[in-house]
């Protein structure tokens, strides 16, 4: 593959771009800088992907933008063929600049649904939840990515309808809604003077009927080790909600959207030559379509920037550049198996989550065969008596803190995903009975997607790094951040002789 990387590429670095360096990552298809840049062709009017396969335009025609808003607020067009919707997202990590830190906090935020209100993410919601005022987020948001929050706010709108339209059967107005438009009438006069065209001309003429699965392909920038991945969420796969091997994937799943509850299932399988993810989505979830590809990209890290991050870590860990953090689709079921995983095996801690499961799991029907059940809600866990837990293996002390953390995400108190505040959601955490620093770190790795998670305390994390405490083990990981996450996994992935640890669920 031919190595068009400059500096000026990476995520980590300032927003302007090496025009020539991006030219030959796009003549070479380079999915290693998807969803970093976008190509805009003046002579078209059209904003493409670099893994783009349409004919190459000429130098002269391409401009380059680090955003899909950038390109939309130029007036360019998505590419229907490579469907900018679908790249990775160009999540950046930083320890340094505080402005910087700020607007890429605010993106975040206005990236992950589960984040946002029935309203939507407004710039002044948004500001409050930073801590700022409406006018120094709107500066700074602009000084970073070159559009106001509410430019790059709409063109996620307009990029999760687009696909709505294309992927799925649904009506306009549940298309309007459900990616985030107050009205119909809103819907069509922004999808209009964005795109110069009706939302119904997108809908393909395909010949997928009502009831039938959705599928899409969601793109990831390698080295991505597949195999790794899917053999962690099969070592821990539970009965009646997770199927897992020949490569494949397969789990029920339910999403809450106010007071409306959406269940259904998934299916997925790595499509690793064209560095792509095979998704199939039950027609049950197509009005939550854009929360339910969010969450697939988080549970696979397929937004993770590997030249950034092996650059901080490839000197130490050669072997685990194409590793990524296991996530989620769930954050308050993570937080459970967290918590049933404590000072046990994973084999043993499987065990007790599948017996969760039989127990207090709805049932559902799917077309995949063992798919029976979905994972119990956190009202289902805060009514069970002490008895119901104890006969299933459950001792007090998690039983307390299941209940607790039950509690706590019912009352809205408790946010467990990618778009809540870290330090405040760790700190919460640990306020409740039998959740310690590990427990805590834990969850921040792989329900918030926070990268720079480290469970200095664990024993097999500290026999990896050659450190005598926890103590050291932090010293040693300093020179990691903001990716301390991703050098666990390589740690623990490095000592094949050592046991996985054993609060690990």
């Amino acid at each position: 593959m031919a190595q068009a990387y400059h500096p000026a590429m990476s995520n980590a670095t300032a927003p302007s771009l090496e025009s020539d360096a991006c030219y030959l990552a796009m003549k070479t298809h380079d999915a290693r800088f998807d969803g970093t840049f976008f190509t805009a062709v003046t002579s078209t009017g059209i904003y493409c992907r670099p893994v783009c396969r349409v004919k190459l335009p000429r130098r002269e025609n391409c401009r380059f933008f680090r955003h899909a808003a950038q390109c939309e607020a130029e007036g360019f067009r998505p590419c229907l063929r490579c469907r900018p919707e679908l790249a990775p997202r160009a999540a950046s990590w930083s320890i340094e600049d505080a402005s910087r830190i700020l607007a890429l906090q605010a993106a975040r935020l206005i990236d992950e649904p589960d984040a946002w209100t029935e309203d939507g993410p407004g710039a002044a919601q948004i500001a409050a939840r930073l801590g700022v005022s409406d006018r120094h987020l709107r500066r700074i948001f602009e000084t970073q990515f070159g559009v106001s929050p509410l430019q790059y706010l709409q063109t996620r709108r307009l990029l999760a309808a687009k696909q709505l339209i294309a992927d799925t059967r649904l009506p306009m107005t549940q298309v309007a809604l459900a990616s985030g438009f107050a009205s119909v009438r809103r819907f069509n006069a922004a999808f209009v003077a964005h795109y110069k065209l009706n939302p119904s001309a997108l809908r393909r003429a395909g010949t997928r009927r009502e009831g039938q699965p959705i599928e899409v392909r969601l793109g990831f920038r390698p080295p991505y080790d597949s195999a790794a991945m899917l053999g962690f969420f099969e070592r821990r796969a539970l009965g009646g909600v997770e199927m897992a091997g020949t490569g494949t994937l397969a789990r029920t799943l339910r999403i809450a959207q106010g007071a409306r509850s959406h269940a259904g299932w998934l299916q997925l399988r790595f499509d690793a030559g064209r560095e792509q993810l095979l998704l199939s989505v039950s027609d049950s979830l197509a009005a939550v379509l854009p929360v339910v590809i969010s969450r697939v990209r988080a549970m696979l890290d397929l937004d993770a920037d590997p030249i950034a991050i092996n650059a901080a870590l490839h000197a130490h860990f050669p072997q685990g550049d194409g590793l990524r953090v296991p996530g989620t689709l769930d954050g308050f079921e993570l937080a459970v198996r967290a918590v049933l995983g404590q000072q046990i095996t994973v084999a043993a801690a499987r065990t007790l989550g599948t017996r969760l499961v039989a127990a207090f799991g709805e049932a559902i029907e799917t077309p995949v065969t063992g798919l029976t059940r979905l994972f119990p809600t956190p009202a289902a866990i805060a009514a069970a008596s002490g008895d119901a837990l104890g006969q299933l293996g459950i001792v007090r002390q998690r039983q307390a803190a299941l209940q607790a953390i039950a509690r706590e995400v019912m009352a809205g108190r408790l946010a467990l995903h990618a778009g809540a505040d870290v330090p405040a959601t760790l700190a919460a955490l640990q306020a409740l009975p039998g959740i310690g620093d590990w427990t805590a770190q834990y969850i921040a790795m792989r329900a918030l997607r926070w990268p720079d998670a480290f469970p200095a305390g664990d024993v097999a994390l500290q026999k990896a790094l050659g450190a005598s405490s926890a103590k050291a083990a932090h010293e040693a990981s300093l020179g990691w951040r903001p990716w301390r996450s991703y050098a666990v996994l390589r740690a623990w992935h490095a000592t094949p002789t050592t046991p996985e640890p054993l609060e690990t669920p």
